[in-house]
């Protein structure tokens, strides 16, 4: 497949993925953002198999376009989620934490599009061998679990060293951002942090309004010493963590403060204790709007400036 061929043959108007966010990319978002005009994707994460079932069929009912499901290789149900998006007919599986390559024949051999994230070069040869159609390439300015390089660097060397396309992530909230990784090569974006404040998406409000106050500064990694770095927004949470990373006598303690944040944050409403998983791009998000309003309003600004062409 050459690098512009890859949403023509999704049948996708706009060159946009929607974020696989853990506990927030639901039928609702993933539906209203492929009704929009781009790929919307249910993230698998660690939830029960019938759940994620549920959720396809759910999105099935409220759109009749493509939408995809992510899958977190490390969960212990990924093998069960790699067979239902095949029972489903699921279009295309992204996929994180991991090698997809013993689920690629299953895969291929039912017509998906599978596009791996990746944070380096080796990984993206990696997945190109394995029969990857695309790579997802995320910097560091992404939110949730992060790699080490930045978009701006990754998105070059990835694209010289792969001849499949490359969706560029990390740090990408409008028009400019998006001319900017197809001017880098890029072939389309993927895209979260924005979609936190869609109408569409079911997060809890005090997160989004967490989102929509962040400013340039307000992320922080946590969790770098455990060799799983996540970014989110500064609460009382994070620091308890940055206090935990001083001193590393306790790996058990970073284990019972981590466990099930997310869903407090995503699900209560908790945006002390919550991890409230967000990238860098916060700061330039002001305001709740459509999904279908955030695609058209970046496309518009990147065709201005040149960098985007239908």
């Amino acid at each position: 497949m050459t690098k512009g061929d890859l949403f023509k043959k999704l049948g996708i108007k706009y060159p946009i993925i929607q974020g696989a966010m853990a506990w927030i990319a639901d039928s609702s978002l993933a539906a209203a953002v492929s009704n929009a005009g781009g790929l919307g994707i249910i993230a698998g994460g660690t939830a029960p198999v019938e759940y994620v079932r549920e959720e396809i069929r759910k999105a099935k009912e409220l759109t009749d376009k493509p939408f995809g499901v992510n899958i977190m290789l490390l969960s212990d149900n990924a093998e069960q989620i790699a067979k239902l998006v095949c029972e489903e007919g699921v279009k295309v599986v992204t996929t994180g934490a991991g090698s997809p390559g013993k689920y690629m024949e299953m895969w291929k051999a039912h017509g998906i599009t599978v596009i791996p994230v990746v944070a380096s070069v080796a990984l993206a040869r990696r997945m190109e061998k394995s029969g990857a159609d695309a790579v997802i390439a995320e910097g560091c300015e992404a939110g949730g679990h992060i790699g080490e390089l930045t978009t701006m660097t990754l998105i070059p060397q990835v694209v010289d060293a792969v001849n499949i396309p490359v969706i560029a992530a990390g740090g990408i909230g409008d028009g400019r951002g998006i001319a900017a990784t197809f001017m880098l090569g890029a072939s389309g974006v993927q895209v979260g942090t924005r979609f936190l404040v869609a109408n569409e998406c079911t997060v809890h409000e005090n997160y989004k309004k967490k989102v929509i106050k962040a400013k340039d500064i307000d992320t922080v990694v946590t969790g770098r010493v455990t060799g799983h770095p996540v970014r989110v927004l500064r609460n009382k949470l994070a620091r308890q963590f940055k206090n935990l990373e001083k001193d590393l006598s306790d790996l058990e303690e970073f284990e019972r403060l981590g466990m099930g944040a997310l869903r407090k944050a995503v699900k209560e409403g908790d945006v002390d204790m919550g991890s409230v998983m967000s990238g860098q791009i916060a700061g330039l998000i002001k305001k709740e709007q459509s999904c279908k309003e955030i695609i058209e309003e970046m496309f518009e600004e990147a065709k201005k400036l040149g960098g985007y062409h239908e």
